[in-house]
């Protein structure tokens, strides 16, 4: 019975990672500016994780109170990173724009030493350099392809932030993860909602942007975010690292599929060594966490 209930939460994390792979879908279907979609995300996705967490027995106030400081800039970080990644999906593609992103982690690992005074050790450079050369790699055929440059920064500003993200949740320790995640996505949405006042106005949504709109906030954001906190809470550290690494792989499936993007020799080269080092870096840091002659 356990064996099986597990297998349930490997199930639940591994469709959570799936289901956002398929981000980039919805996102090229809608007409409406990536600020205006991720406020639609945030409201929908946060409306929906908050209503469970009242249906649980509601918020840990004294939690909460102890960490609002993390809590109010991972979710800022959260939606301004939403907006920058949206971004470079139009102006670039998901591919190449989920690939940059995901050097979020290793600019974190990179950072380790001042942020959370922890050991950069040889192996942990040598996983960190697979990334960089792999985004050398992304970056270099972007420009040499003629590929837009303004959405490779942006890119590079939702890796940034995303580290952003990853940084302030680690300093997260007492409020639970379906509670940070209700949490970050009200703060995003107020965030956000500013962002879209000061540049685009708020939506005015479409008949055909309906169905899209419902897709990544309802599924894509509450389904997948349900779904995703299910499975952290109860699988091994590792485990969690390891699989979410299917999220880059299926959104470059997707994105093949789906949006018919294709990548070249050297853009492949590049998004093989930026996942393999990634999780070379996620195994290193868990590897070493789980080690009791490293304390």
């Amino acid at each position: 019975m356990k064996q099986k209930k597990l297998g349930l939460f490997y199930g639940a994390y591994i469709l959570s990672m799936l289901i956002i792979g398929t981000n980039g879908y919805p996102v090229s279907k809608m007409s409406l500016d990536s600020g205006q979609i991720v406020l639609m995300r945030t409201l929908i996705g946060g409306l929906l994780l908050t209503v469970v967490v009242l249906l649980m027995g509601g918020f840990d106030r004294k939690a909460i109170r102890s960490e609002w400081v993390p809590l109010l800039i991972g979710g800022a970080a959260l939606g301004l990173n939403w907006v920058a990644l949206f971004t470079a999906y139009r102006m670039l593609n998901v591919s190449l724009a989920t690939l940059i992103y995901y050097a979020g982690p290793m600019i974190v690992l990179l950072l380790s030493p001042i942020l959370f005074k922890e050991k950069l050790t040889g192996s942990k450079l040598i996983a960190v350099a697979v990334v960089a050369v792999g985004l050398v790699c992304i970056s270099g055929s972007i420009a040499a392809g003629g590929l837009s440059v303004p959405g490779l920064l942006w890119a590079v500003l939702a890796a940034l932030l995303y580290a952003t993200l990853i940084t302030f949740n680690k300093r997260i320790v007492r409020t639970s993860g379906l509670q940070t995640a209700a949490i970050e996505l009200d703060v995003a949405f107020v965030v956000v909602i500013i962002y879209v006042l000061c540049t685009t106005g708020l939506p005015h949504i479409q008949k055909s942007d309906v169905p899209y709109v419902l897709w990544i906030g309802a599924i894509n954001t509450g389904l997948a975010y349900l779904l995703y906190f299910s499975g952290l809470q109860k699988l091994p550290g590792q485990s969690v690292a390891l699989i979410s690494y299917v999220d880059p792989v299926s959104a470059l499936i997707f994105s093949a599929l789906l949006l018919g993007e294709k990548m070249t020799a050297i853009q492949l080269i590049g998004a093989v060594l930026i996942i393999g080092g990634a999780m070379l870096g996620e195994l290193l840091k868990r590897n070493r966490q789980e080690d009791p002659a490293s304390s």
